[in-house]
């Protein structure tokens, strides 16, 4: 036997795991299926829950809702989107209702209650290890649901919410982020790491960039519809600007600053790749994500000087409170702080050693 397949939760999403012998054309033979990835903790490849994937690995096929509970699910759906949610909500919103609603699956929707709604909270996400943000989503959705849609009094808010793990921001220091754009030999790649740091983009917001929103005249960078549905304003670098004027005449961008290769919205997948690439040959070892380049530009923004206000409108934050984390993690304050150990007169006898 070459492969084993199991269920899984990731990041408090239902995944199918494959554990198979290191073969080349089983790698291939899984890379091509969609949004597979690699888990270098589980030592596997993980691939979505669907019914599809479920049958190619032999798995025991999923719930089937009814009739009547997926018509309401649509119903769901075309509210959410009425309201203008984003499309990321709306997919998230609906898979967490289905999951919850397959857990009734044999209970009529209109008798689920309040008692119900802890059982589930109790007997399936706690038992299971499912994320606190997961648990979270499941009930912001339950609520909506039977709020709109069901005009029920159910009151998902009994259920206990877990209070929220709120990590430091991971930073990288000035010099690795030179030292990855340096290492990025396509003018894309080079072009689009560049942006995100230098005006702190999410993801999401560099991949929905037109070319008109790049205004070269007046040195800003308009960026649109971002999250909470706000516009704002970020001043464009020079560094970049002469990028982006080496960049534009060889690959002629259509409608977005960066598409792909047959055209259309360059993909989340790609640009991950594109960082995870430059750290390779940047010999950067450090767990690198896209937004830890949104952290650095703020941390570095401040260590230089800049009022914490005007980072706040510069990342788009509703609130001061989310741009104050970064000061938890900036070196010009920490770097005044002395230990008093360092004042008392310890000997070390100590060589000089790499450390």
């Amino acid at each position: 036997m070459f492969w084993e397949a199991k269920i899984i939760s990731h990041r408090g999403e239902k995944r199918i795991a494959v554990y198979f012998d290191r073969r080349e054309d089983l790698i291939v033979r899984i890379k091509k299926l969609a949004d597979a990835k690699w888990s270098q903790t589980m030592k596997a490849w993980h691939v979505p829950d669907t019914e599809e994937n479920r049958g190619r690995f032999k798995l025991e096929q999923k719930v089937k809702l009814p009739d009547t509970s997926l018509t309401k699910i649509n119903s769901f759906k075309r509210w959410l989107v009425s309201k203008r949610y984003s499309g990321h909500t709306v997919k998230t919103y609906c898979e967490a209702l289905v999951t919850f609603l397959k857990y009734f699956n044999e209970k009529d929707i209109g008798s689920i209650t309040n008692e119900d709604v802890i059982n589930f909270n109790n007997d399936f996400i706690i038992k299971r290890g499912l994320s606190s943000s997961y648990q979270n989503q499941v009930v912001n959705a339950i609520k909506l649901f039977f709020r709109e849609i069901e005009g029920a009094r159910l009151d998902p808010d009994l259920v206990h919410r877990p209070k929220r793990y709120n990590p430091l921001p991971k930073v990288l220091a000035k010099e690795e982020i030179a030292e990855i754009i340096n290492a990025l030999d396509n003018l894309k790649h080079k072009c689009m790491i560049s942006l995100i740091y230098s005006a702190g983009l999410r993801r999401s917001e560099l991949l929905n960039m037109k070319i008109a929103d790049i205004d070269s005249k007046r040195m800003e960078i308009r960026i649109t519809n971002a999250k909470g549905r706000k516009d704002r304003i970020c001043p464009l670098s020079t560094t970049v600007l002469n990028l982006l004027r080496n960049y534009f005449p060889k690959y002629k961008p259509k409608e977005y600053l960066f598409e792909g290769q047959d055209g259309g919205q360059y993909s989340e997948r790609s640009l991950a790749l594109v960082l995870k690439r430059g750290c390779a040959l940047a010999g950067i070892k450090k767990d690198v994500n896209l937004h830890m380049l949104r952290h650095s530009y703020a941390t570095h923004l401040l260590e230089s000087g800049t009022d914490l206000r005007y980072i706040q409108e510069l990342l788009g934050h509703k609130s001061s409170r989310t741009t104050e984390i970064y000061t938890h993690v900036s070196k010009k304050s920490l770097k005044a702080i002395i230990s008093p150990l360092d004042k008392l007169d310890i000997i070390t006898n100590g060589d000089t050693g790499d450390f």
